[in-house]
């Protein structure tokens, strides 16, 4: 747009009506129209806090903008900004654009329509592409900035343009595909293209073959041109990698940043077959396309179960036909003579419950070494072993080691158990002792 404020052109053409404000503005095609949307066009004060206004602009009567329309919300500014390049299928037509702003202090929205009145104009035989790395997409949409730019190519560079230089195409490098800077510092970069139907100055055509070597190039931001001072002291820096010339000859829509065909002459025999509506309908039930699932649950089973089949039949081909190349010798003499082991183990076992026999406990009684009493102390004795009762041998029975020992395990006995015998201790007389218990009266054997 010009220097003039766009806000200013649409307030003149302000109505009411049903509670909506309509605004008109003129645009024409192949020329890039812009709209800064803020708090002033509503009504309202911005009141200084961080996001308190929002903004949905779409198609009036459409949940979307059309194609060539773009918004973008810029935190910087706290304003959203409408942009586009009219397409010649849009020549002499309304868009109508509606814009719902919503106060987020209050809860308060209002409807702004805005109708784009599109006017026919010639496009441009010559475009001029660059990309400018100091700023970021809003600073371009600065009327002021965008008046510098102009100025340097009609002042000194492009001098036969003046009369119709205007911007074509401007956009975000990293909307477009550029890389996000290394600082969050720095700024973005934009794209911006120049068109007019004048022809090229000698000096452009000649800082096009200056900088023709770094096309090659993706990105050069150290390169410095004999112009570079020009731009500069305008506050641009650019990218001389992204410079390029396109002439009339040259199909412009080919261009990597171009969005749409807008640029291409299009005669009246071809407008109605490169016509396509902007207004988005849903489509009926009948024509979405239904899915088949079965194609690709087989599929989805198929791929693993070869791969499953595969893997088996290598396993099978490596434990059965090469089985031969890995014998052990050692490992089949072990596996052979197992089954012998455990059965040897077993009747080993058996062998040695079968000649176990328990054996009674004998009782020894320690003679009592007084010779007075020595005679009725072996009485006693002999009687001890002879009346011994039945419950006390098997008391005994019980501290027999089967009790201990209730599996039987071989190897173990009542020997192992057994009291170890008294000492004897011979007395005086002892020779006699056995005719004198033969003889003696009252004993009982």
């Amino acid at each position: 747009m010009d220097g003039k404020s766009i806000f200013l052109l649409l307030a003149i053409s302000t109505m009411q009506s049903n509670g909506a404000i309509y605004l008109t503005d003129d645009v024409y095609v192949s020329e890039l129209f812009s709209l800064r949307v803020e708090p002033r066009m509503f009504n309202w004060t911005f009141q200084g806090l961080t996001e308190q206004f929002q903004y949905r602009p779409s198609l009036e009567g459409y949940p979307d903008l059309p194609a060539w329309v773009q918004y973008m919300y810029s935190h910087e500014y706290h304003s959203g900004f409408l942009y586009g390049t009219p397409p010649e299928r849009t020549a002499d037509s309304e868009v109508p654009i509606e814009i719902i702003a919503l106060n987020k202090q209050t809860y308060e929205t209002k409807r702004i329509v805005l109708i784009l009145t599109v006017h026919r104009k010639p496009p441009p035989r010559n475009v001029i592409q660059m990309k400018i790395d100091n700023l970021n997409w809003v600073h371009m949409m600065d009327p002021g900035r965008i008046e510098n730019l102009k100025n340097i190519f009609r002042n000194d560079l492009w001098q036969e343009s003046r009369a119709d230089l205007h911007i074509i195409f401007m956009d975000s490098a990293i909307k477009l595909g550029a890389r996000l800077p290394l600082k969050p510092q720095q700024r973005e970069g934009v794209v911006v293209h120049l068109g007019s139907k004048a022809d090229f100055s000698a000096r452009l055509l000649e800082l096009q073959e200056e900088v023709k070597p770094l096309y090659k190039i993706t990105s050069c931001n150290y390169k410095r041109t004999s112009v570079q001072t020009t731009f500069e002291n305008s506050g641009f820096k650019l990218d001389w990698c992204a410079f390029k010339l396109r002439a009339a000859d040259d199909d412009i829509t080919a261009m990597p940043h171009h969005p749409h065909e807008s640029f291409k002459p299009v005669k009246g025999s071809e407008l109605k077959t490169l016509y396509r509506s902007d207004k988005w309908d849903a489509p009926m039930k009948s024509e979405v396309p239904e899915r088949n699932y079965s194609d690709e649950f087989a599929v989805s089973f198929a791929i693993p179960g070869m791969i499953f089949v595969l893997l088996l039949s290598i396993l099978t081909v490596i434990l059965c036909f090469q089985h031969e190349k890995l014998r052990d010798d050692d490992s089949e003499y072990y596996f052979d003579f197992l089954f012998n082991i455990c059965t040897d183990f077993f009747r080993l076992k058996k062998s040695y419950r079968q000649e176990y026999r328990p054996v009674q406990a004998v009782q020894m009684v320690q003679y009592s070494q007084s010779q007075s009493g020595l005679e009725d102390n072996r009485t006693g004795t002999l009687k001890s072993l002879k009346d011994a009762s039945h419950e006390e041998g098997l008391s005994l029975r019980s501290a027999s080691p089967d009790s201990y020992y209730p599996d039987g395990s071989p190897g173990i006995g009542n020997f192992y158990l057994r009291p170890k015998p008294p000492l004897y201790k011979p007395s005086s007389g002892s020779t006699n002792s056995t005719m004198q218990r033969k003889t003696g009266p009252g004993v009982d054997i």
